[in-house]
């Protein structure tokens, strides 16, 4: 079978998170400049093997104070770590539950198994004649196990961060041998 390449359509597509602040909100986050590529058997994304690469200093979580301590050397070190990568091929899940994406997430220079459920969004063809496919994965980690361990205790019990990061991502993706421009107009 012939291997297809699509290229992520990262204006159409996100990766977004959420993390507890002091046990009682869920904060919630995304990497605004990302790139990847999937490769397919003839469009089967449900057998797809990808490659992302996140600029990991274009976090954004809406308060830039908060942005800036995520970037700093107590959690994402960006200037000495700028980008983080995750490399995942796509495979059923034991027992028959579906899909999943196992892959390592690469942070800190650090690579770590990752295992995200992953369902398939279809496929079009957009305005403009291009092909497009979709999916969508989620799942979470502990992010000490990424070396994430700064925290502070709470009076009343607790801690201000939690330990769950829960991860969504959406991707949007344009067949490249179909498509010469793969972003068209918004």
């Amino acid at each position: 079978m012939a291997l297809e390449r699509w290229e992520i359509d990262s204006g159409h597509s996100g990766i977004y998170f959420s993390i507890r602040h002091m046990m009682l909100a869920r904060i919630r986050g995304q990497f605004s400049r990302w790139s990847g590529t999937l490769l397919a058997e003839q469009g089967d994304l449900t057998r797809a093997s990808m490659d992302i690469l996140i600029d990991a200093s274009s976090l954004e979580t809406g308060l830039a104070d908060r942005d800036a301590h995520l970037k700093s050397a107590d959690f994402l070190n960006t200037l000495q770590h700028p980008e983080m990568t995750f490399t995942g091929r796509v495979g059923a899940r034991p027992r028959g539950k579906g899909l999943q994406i196992l892959g390592q997430l690469t942070v800190l220079s650090v690579a770590h198994d990752l295992a995200f459920a992953f369902e398939t969004a279809g496929r079009t063809r957009d305005p403009w004649g291009h092909e497009r496919a979709g999916f969508r994965a989620r799942g979470s980690l502990d992010r000490r196990a990424l070396g994430f361990t700064w925290n502070q205790s709470l009076e009343a019990g607790g801690v201000l961060v939690g330990d769950q990061v829960e991860f969504e991502i959406e991707v949007e993706a344009v067949l490249q041998s179909e498509a010469a421009n793969p972003r068209g107009p918004a």
